[in-house]
């Protein structure tokens, strides 16, 4: 069935669904003409446009006709259920609804983020503990010592940062992290190309890093400080990847839409992630200036600490809004 038979085949269905609504919204305020509606007219077709939303969209019809059936299907859910979403109300559905259900329809998208992100990362990790002169290949010689002496055991057992300290260490975390997950958004742009290159700086700088401290024997300290933000900070530089990814690929291949069309799609579809990644990193930010510098706790507590966030986070984009679904 083409597009226009299609169209032309419900159009009528279509046309009286808005029209009730129309008088609907109109008449909240007037009980009696709001009585006077057949509320079961009103739900059988929006049962019937929610099924040709389906089909539209796996025929992968026009962006202009699955614009309209978006909208009167949305329209027509929060009149029927009379729901409304504000302020905190909206908060928490993106929180427990709408950021998982958004991360497991890009799943593709990510696991390839983070394959790019990790097979460098423990590649280049491997070489260069075998190799350690190779960390010059990657940073300068300033940029190795610093990170020697920033894990050094004189260093863990000497340097006690303040409140002020850990203040200014977590505005810088938020203002690094945050610019780091953007490049890998907004690397989508460039057809894909600047989020792959992005995050696979990314992880052949960190591996880099973490081989050659490992070598140096300051695994302890090095470890022990990354593992707990990094449940929250490494997949939301993970999620930040594989939007920009959805987004190049919106470029590349935009099937029957413009390319124009395509991206605002996919922008769309991707926002709810970013806006999600944002506050990851500030939870990341938080954890790693109050708690991950905190030189004085035992290391199984930090362990034990990071490994029940890691598990926190998988079983969050795993579980979460499930039901939803």
């Amino acid at each position: 069935m083409t597009p226009l038979h299609f169209e032309t085949l419900y159009q009528t269905e279509w046309a009286e669904l808005e029209t009730q609504l129309r008088t609907i919204l109109g008449n909240r305020s007037n009980k009696k003409e709001a009585a006077e509606i057949d509320g079961e007219r009103v739900a059988a077709l929006y049962r019937r446009a929610c099924e040709h939303l389906a089909l539209a969209r796996a025929r992968a019809y026009p962006r202009y006709l699955l614009d309209r059936l978006e909208r009167l299907t949305s329209e027509a859910h929060q009149v029927i259920y009379q729901h409304r979403d504000y302020g905190f109300a909206r908060v928490r559905r993106a929180a427990l609804y709408d950021f998982p259900r958004a991360v497991r329809a890009q799943a593709a998208y990510i696991w390839v983020s983070t394959a790019l992100f990790m097979i460098p990362l423990l590649i280049v990790g491997w070489v260069v503990y075998k190799n350690p002169d190779l960390i010059l290949s990657v940073v300068d010689f300033e940029t190795a010592a610093g990170f020697e002496e920033m894990y050094s055991e004189e260093n863990v057992s000497t340097r006690i940062r303040d409140a002020d300290s850990d203040w200014s260490a977590f505005g810088f975390y938020i203002q690094n992290n945050i610019s780091v997950a953007f490049r890998l958004f907004a690397g989508g742009l460039i057809f894909g190309v600047g989020s792959i290159v992005f995050i696979l700086f990314n992880g052949v700088y960190i591996g880099a890093i973490a081989g050659y401290l490992t070598e140096r024997g300051l695994s302890s300290n090095f470890y022990s400080f990354v593992a707990t933000h990094g449940a929250f900070e490494l997949t939301a530089f993970f999620l930040a990847g594989g939007a920009g990814l959805r987004m190049g690929h919106a470029l590349i291949a935009p099937g029957r839409n413009t390319r124009r069309q395509s991206l605002v799609l996919a922008a769309r579809e991707s926002m709810v992630i970013i806006y999600g990644v944002v506050v990851m990193l500030l939870i990341a930010a938080a954890i790693e200036a109050f708690w991950s510098s905190a030189r004085w706790l035992p290391l199984p507590l930090k362990y034990g600490v990071a490994g029940v966030c890691w598990l926190s986070v998988i079983a969050y984009f795993t579980l979460q809004g499930r039901r939803a679904d």
